[in-house]
């Protein structure tokens, strides 16, 4: 059965090393920054991209002939900036994931999944991770002067994983 993708992103954000990056665990993601409600929709870029190739044709082979190198992704969150009633930004509540990146450089693990689950609905052991990893903050850019405040954050991919498991 299709599923509509609408509400269905989750995505987490880890400040410290997971024990495996390439298997999360249930715990170490439910205990990571929910940042799912505290992204544009409209505006987020977190997927693989066509892979580097390098040419690699046998001498007896006619045409062009590459193969696969490096992944390559697109990495670019946009965060609606979060402010307290009495003033001042919801640093330890909800900007709590724009405060832990806004610093150019800064290092952590973002695990995103989009299957027939609800945003909100938690991690569970099994879920599909379809990308997700180690990367590295570049400085917030201000976007636009519409709706909410918000900064638009590129990512630096440093060790990536696609299509892993949610470790019990």
């Amino acid at each position: 059965m299709k599923m509509a993708s609408d509400g269905k992103w989750k995505a987490s954000l880890l400040t410290s090393k997971p024990a495996n990056e390439a298997a999360p665990t249930q715990a170490e993601l439910q205990a990571g920054i929910e940042i799912s409600c505290n992204v544009l929709d409209s505006d987020k870029s977190w997927t693989n991209t066509a892979s580097a190739t390098s040419d690699e044709k046998p001498a007896c082979v006619k045409g062009q002939v590459q193969s696969l190198g490096a992944s390559n992704y697109d990495l670019a969150l946009t965060f609606l900036r979060e402010y307290l009633q009495s003033g001042g930004a919801d640093v330890a509540g909800e900007d709590a994931g724009y405060q832990a990146v806004k610093t150019k450089g800064s290092e952590v693990w973002i695990y995103a999944r989009e299957t027939d689950q609800d945003s909100v609905d938690p991690w569970v052991a099994g879920d599909e991770i379809y990308l997700g990893g180690r990367v590295h903050s570049d400085a917030p850019a201000r976007v636009d002067q519409v709706g909410n405040i918000k900064r638009r954050i590129t990512f630096l991919p440093q060790s990536m994983h696609e299509n892993i498991l949610v470790a019990a």
